[in-house]
């Protein structure tokens, strides 16, 4: 009980850590396309 407790709450650590770096990258990706729309106007 106390592996499978320990795995979940690791499991759940990397998803989150998953999920806060994409979104990292979109808006870093965001950022450089509104640049780029900057730059071409």
């Amino acid at each position: 009980m106390k592996k499978t407790a320990t795995f979940i709450a690791l499991a759940l650590a990397f998803a989150l850590a998953g999920c806060n770096t994409v979104k990292g990258v979109g808006q870093d990706i965001g950022k450089a396309g509104s640049a780029i729309e900057r730059a071409a106007k």
